[in-house]
């Protein structure tokens, strides 16, 4: 496939301009011709190189969503919608993500289907919405739901990446520092002690041995953290051990806490926010499911779904997996009970994106001591360790 710029006219002499994905320069001229265009003009678009490509984020689709659906409700033509946001946009990779959906939408192809085109922009979760809008004739107040959905959503994804930041930072910190003094630091007292000819302590051979091997396998060191990061990526790209290392961090003390209650905040909001626009529960599940975050919870919603399509409840299933608090289960049988789902699906995802909040605090609050506390025993303990020898001569003299 290659990209093609184009320039055309319509048979009212209006000039129109894009570009096409096609194999060749014959099928760009044949697919626009169908298209009823005259005067049409076909040129290979020149391989553009950037070190570093710019990525369309989920907030620039937030922002866009919310002119779209100001757009549509003033009455314009979607096609116009999309040139109109290509001329305001001063982002390139915005503007080619919308000349690519301008494109299709000219080809006759609609919205949600066009969205789908773009699975690295558009999320299943956005295609299914837009298609229940398109199909109600309410696209409009979908994008705006859609745009509240996405800035909760970044709004409780950026709480815990900064909750997670906190930790690892401080643990690279020691872990660097740690390296220097055992490659560096330590083999200068490991040479003074040697021609003492005395007793070393106990602790001040344990520092020193392990000095050694940082010394004589310092490649091991510097690359262990690389290491570790791609074995994890290695297992999280097999099914059982991306399912474990998702177990795993739900069951981690603290941290599991918060990101439990953030998985329940975005099941919640997720399964509201479709529930309303009107998506049967069935494939609103599915999208559920596939953008929960966690591999755990993603079976748990799939259960969910094969226990309603026997004419069971939703309640049972999510009982039996324990990962939903009581709290959480009980309210969504009250809502199936009462026809009120949507509504009580809001209320727990408002509730427990606070409880985020208050867990982040807490989290951040005792994590504080405890890095501190570890700090001081493995830096404290280093130095004690390379001073012993120097306070046990000052007390033999």
């Amino acid at each position: 496939m290659a990209q093609f710029n184009w320039t055309a006219k319509t048979r009212q002499g209006q000039n129109k301009s894009g570009e096409l994905n096609v194999t060749n320069k014959d099928i760009a001229m044949a697919t626009l011709r169908r298209q009823g265009l005259i005067d049409i003009k076909v040129k290979k678009k020149p391989i553009e190189i950037e070190i570093f490509p710019e990525k369309v984020e989920d907030k620039d689709i937030s922002i866009f969503f919310r002119q779209l659906s100001t757009m549509i409700n003033a009455g314009l033509p979607l096609v116009q919608c999309f040139e109109l946001a290509e001329r305001g946009s001063d982002k390139k990779a915005m503007v080619k993500l919308l000349k690519g959906v301008r494109t299709e939408l000219e080809g006759g192809t609609p919205l949600g289907e066009t969205l789908r085109k773009f699975p690295k922009e558009f999320d299943r979760l956005t295609c299914s919405l837009v298609e229940a809008g398109e199909q109600g004739g309410i696209l409009d107040t979908i994008l705006l739901r859609l745009c509240t959905y996405k800035e909760k959503a970044l709004a409780l994804r950026s709480k815990i990446k900064s909750a997670m930041i906190y930790p690892v930072a401080i643990l690279a910190v020691s872990f660097i520092v740690t390296s220097i003094l055992m490659i560096f630091v330590i083999p200068v007292f490991s040479e003074i002690f040697s021609s003492f000819g005395a007793e070393l302590p106990g602790p001040t051979k344990i520092a020193m041995a392990i000095s050694d091997l940082f010394v004589k396998y310092w490649y091991v060191v510097l690359f262990a953290p690389f290491i570790l990061i791609w074995a994890i990526k290695a297992i999280y790209k097999t099914p059982q051990g991306h399912y474990q290392l998702d177990k795993l961090l739900l069951n981690l003390p603290v941290i599991g806490d918060v990101l439990r209650k953030g998985a329940v905040a975005r099941f919640c909001r997720t399964f509201s926010t479709l529930t309303a626009a009107g998506v049967p529960i069935l494939e609103s599940l599915d999208t559920v499911a596939e953008t929960s975050g966690n591999l755990v919870i993603e079976q748990v919603i799939l259960t969910c779904k094969g226990s309603i399509s026997q004419g069971m409840t939703l309640t049972q299933p999510l009982e039996e997996s324990q990962i939903f608090p009581v709290m959480v289960t009980q309210m969504i049988s009250i809502g199936e009970q009462t026809g009120s789902l949507e509504e009580m699906l809001s209320k727990i995802a408002d509730f427990y994106e606070e409880e985020v909040d208050v867990a982040v605090d807490g989290m951040t609050a005792l994590m504080e001591p405890v890095i501190m506390a570890f700090l001081g025993v493995v830096i404290g303990g280093l130095v004690i360790a390379m001073y012993l020898p120097i306070f046990q001569m000052a007390s033999v003299v």
